[in-house]
Formats: structure tokens, sequence, C-alpha cells
């Protein structure tokens, strides 16, 4: 048996960063790529990121691809509803293949796939085969399952908000970030001859290019858990291999799993929302240039540079601070706010003259996307304690969710003409007010709710180890789950009201 003094010294030798007992890093440092733990994060959100731009790339070119295509209102607000629609089951998918094989060979699979679609864009002739391809490469989206899944699993239970919030807001940049680079490819390539029609097309190469290098630097560099791969730990009997048939018991049973899929159908599905319809919005409601719209609506996406990682790391303020009950609470505060200024924005559109509120709602907007991405990090402050044993499916699940909400969103809303793009704003922010009262629901028995404290003589070990049978824990295959259970004690919050479990903590091997 190893003495505390030697595993310390063990685990510095094998770690740059210091771990905690699942060798899970204990500290966030951004600008660093020590491996394993911070170069996954590098990969992991730049794989992201490229599959967002790529997702969102034709939104800023819709006025020259709309001419060149004959599209009608219809054919767009069904080609934005496809873009996002495909990736509701693929991440549901892409959650269940991080349990089973891990994030690193199902992200980069699956990244690999879309590819095509995106380079395919270029040769579009119609207004369905348009369709097709924004579906298709919308598949790619449910990298951010893998992403969540990856930082829930290299950083413990008091870092894993920021790092959540941080690589999927990072990621999630690229929704703004292509509003800038679209155009400026499209501008550039124009300067060298091609005419409108032959340049938009041209330019999705580029997001094709850097989506299949992104794909290739996951594989070549990237690694599932801090001690290894998948396959090796399971070969080596450090992992359990589990079945489909549990993991999905484990997380569909779980209805705190549901509930963070609704709410964040009306947090993240709003925010692709936006991306789809909010260039377009001002370019026709404002009377303002192609070059313009592109400008605001990229400031949308552009605010997750710190918006969701602000809303991570907070999650992790609160909840060292106040417990899991402070996480839940600032959750449901942050997207509360988002509704009321996503109403408010509405409003101000349809007040009269065609640049009156022009000023005012950029303002609103720039406000809104603050709150409504911050409440897509603190979300993923609480997914990561949901379930250990399903914590793929549940991470997709929500993250499924969030498709869901965009999808029903812009089929209720922005389909069509039944109801103008500032009413439908408006319509949209009272259902982020209705929704995001459901977090009230959330009740971890060692920890409480918002409502309610924990419940007597619940703890830690007692949850997690409920995922598993007799047998099963007989066979130790819930060893991991305990682990995470002790490191999660941080939950209770420093006025926690939880005894500690007086036993000792499990042992570990060293690889």
């Amino acid at each position: 048996m190893e003495t505390k003094e030697e595993e310390v010294e063990e685990l510095a030798k094998k770690f740059a960063l210091p771990v905690d007992s699942e060798h899970k890093s204990t500290v966030f440092r951004l600008f660093s790529v020590a491996a394993p733990h911070m170069r996954c994060f590098h990969l992991s959100w730049f794989s992201f990121f490229a599959c967002f731009v790529s997702t969102f790339a034709a939104p800023p070119l819709l006025p020259v691809i709309r001419d060149n295509l004959g599209l009608s209102a219809t054919d767009i607000g069904n080609a934005g509803i496809a873009s996002v629609s495909g990736a509701v089951f693929a991440r549901l998918a892409m959650g269940t293949a991080c349990d089973l094989v891990g994030p690193r060979l199902a992200s980069a699979s699956l990244i690999l796939l879309t590819t095509p679609a995106v380079f395919f864009t270029s040769a579009v002739a119609s207004p369905s085969s348009y369709l097709l391809v924004r579906f298709f490469t919308g598949f790619s989206l449910a990298s951010f399952v893998s992403t969540q899944y990856w930082m829930s699993s290299m950083f413990t239970a008091a870092k894993v908000g920021t790092a959540n919030g941080i690589a999927g807001g990072w990621g999630n940049l690229g929704g703004g970030a292509t509003q800038i680079i679209m155009p400026f490819l499209y501008s550039l390539i124009r300067k060298t001859g091609p005419t409108s029609y032959v340049a938009w097309r041209v330019a999705f190469f580029v997001p094709g290019l850097v989506q299949a290098f992104s794909a290739i630097a996951v594989l070549a560099f990237g690694q599932d858990m801090p001690d290894g791969n998948f396959k090796r730990l399971e070969k080596s009997g450090e992992k359990h291999k589990d079945s489909f048939a549990n993991v999905f018991s484990a997380g569909a049973k779980n209805y705190r799993g549901w509930i963070l899929a609704i709410t964040y159908g009306y947090c993240f599905g709003v925010e692709l929302t936006i991306d789809n319809i909010i260039a377009q919005y001002f370019y026709d409601r404002f009377d303002v240039d192609l070059h313009t719209a592109g400008i605001i609506a990229a400031s949308f996406g552009l605010a997750n540079l710190v918006s969701r990682p602000g809303g991570g790391w907070m999650s992790d303020v609160l909840g060292r601070r106040f417990g899991m009950r402070g996480r839940l609470w600032g959750l449901w505060v942050a997207q509360s706010v988002g509704g009321a200024l996503c109403v408010l924005l509405g409003w101000l559109g349809t007040r009269s003259g065609p640049r009156g509120s022009l000023h005012s709602s950029v303002v609103v907007m720039l406000l809104f996307s603050f709150f409504v991405q911050a409440a897509c990090g603190l979300t993923f402050g609480v997914v990561p304690f949901v379930s250990r044993r399903a914590l793929g499916l549940i991470s997709g699940m929500t993250g499924g969710g969030g498709n869901v909400g965009a999808v029903v969103t812009q089929l209720i809303f922005f389909k069509g003409s039944r109801y103008s793009t500032e009413m439908g704003i408006a319509l949209m922010g009272v259902m982020i007010l209705c929704c995001t009262l459901l977090v009230a629901l959330i009740h971890f028995p060692q920890w409480g709710g918002m409502l309610c404290g924990p419940s007597e003589g619940a703890t830690e070990e007692d949850y997690y180890a409920s995922e598993w049978d007799s047998k099963e824990k007989e066979r130790n295959y819930h060893s991991a789950s305990m682990k995470f259970a002790d490191n999660s004690r941080s939950e209770r919050g420093k006025r926690g009201t939880v005894p500690d479990k007086l036993t000792p903590t499990p042992t570990h091997t060293h690889v």
C-alpha cells in the first residue's frame, strides 16, 4: 500500500497538473496545453467551434444564396429548422457513444462523417438540395456532447462548470465568428474575379477543410480519460465495459435529465434560433446593409467568449458557497432574465419607423445574448452531477433538448408568415420564462433543490450507487462512481447540513 506522500509523488510524475483520486485535474489553466487535461480541452472546443462555423455558414450569405437558388421565405424557414433538427437524435446517439466507446473516437467519427455535406453545399442547385446539405451538416453539432463529456471526465467537481462553460462557449463562438468569416471570404473571393453566385460556393471549402482538420487532430492527439483511452482501460480491467441497455436505463429513469433537456431547449435552443434568423432580421427590418447585419448578428454569437464561460464559472462559485442549491438558483435567475430581455427585444422590433429602434434593439440583443448563453453554462454546471453511469446519455439528452427547443420554436414562430419575426421573438421570450420554472422541480436527495433542503440521512454514495445492482456492486463495477461521490461532497456548500459519511476513500490503482 502506497503512503500518501508516495501517492502524491507518483501522480506528480504522471500528470503535469494536480489531480484528485479520479485523476481529474483540480485546477483549470486556460493557456496551458498540458497533457492530457488541457490538451483535450483545446481539442474539444476547437473541433466544436469548427462544426458550429460549418453549420451556420449559410445564414450570413443568405441574401445572395436566396437570390441564386430562388429560395422563398418558407424554404429559408425549413432549411433553418433542418440545420438544427438532425442533431436532436445525433446528440442522443453521441451521448451513448461517449459512454460506450469514449469521446475521442465518437467525436472524430461524427465530424469526419458530416464534413462531406459542408463541401457539397458548394454544388447545391435547388431549394431541396440546399435543405438537405444544411440538414446533414447540422448533425455535426452533436460534437457538443462529446465536448461536455470530455471536460466532465478531465476536471474535478469544483472545476467542471468552468471547464464545460469555456469549452462549450468557445465552441459556440463559431455561431458569431461565421457571421464575420463567411462575408469576409465571400468579399475576398469576389475581388479575385468570380461572380457573386460562384463566390459564395467557393467560400464553403474553407469551413469544410477546417472541420476535417479538427477531427484528425482529435484522433491524433486526444485521449478519452486521464489514464488513457477506453479500449486500453477496458482491456486492462481498469474500466468496466458497460452495456447500452444499462446505460440507457440509468439515464432514462433519472427525471432530472428530462427537466434539464426541456430547460436547455430554451437557452441553447433559443441561441440556435437567433443564429438562424438574426442577420436576416436586422437586414430586412432595419434596412441595414449585408455587412452591417452580419456584424450585428456576429455580436450575438461572439458574446460566447465571456457569457457561457461566465455562466460555468458562476455555477462553480455558487456551488462552492451554496452547494447544488446555489447552482440551481443561478440557472433559474440567469435564464429568467434572458427570457424577459427576449420579450423586450421583440417588443422593440414592433415600434414604428425603419431605424427608430435599431440602437436600442442592438443593446437589448447583447444583454439578452449574455444571459441566455450564461444559462447554457450554468446548465452544464449541473449536468455532470445528475448521473455517473449515464453521464454521456444525460449530456446527450440535455444537448438534444436544445435542438428540440430550436426546432419547435422555429416551427411555431418563424416558419411562414403566421407571426412577424419581431412578434415571434417576443413570444419566444414568454416560452423561456415558462419553461425555466421547471428548474424548481429538480431535487437531489443528498443536496436538496431550489425550494427544499436535502433529505435526512441521504449521502452522495447512496445516490450514485443506486445506478448499479447488487451483483455489479459485488464485482466492484461501481468503484469509479464511488470516487466521484467522495469528490462531489463539495456540492453540500459551506452551509451544507448533510453530515460527512465516515468511510475511507476508496483505494485506486496507478497505471
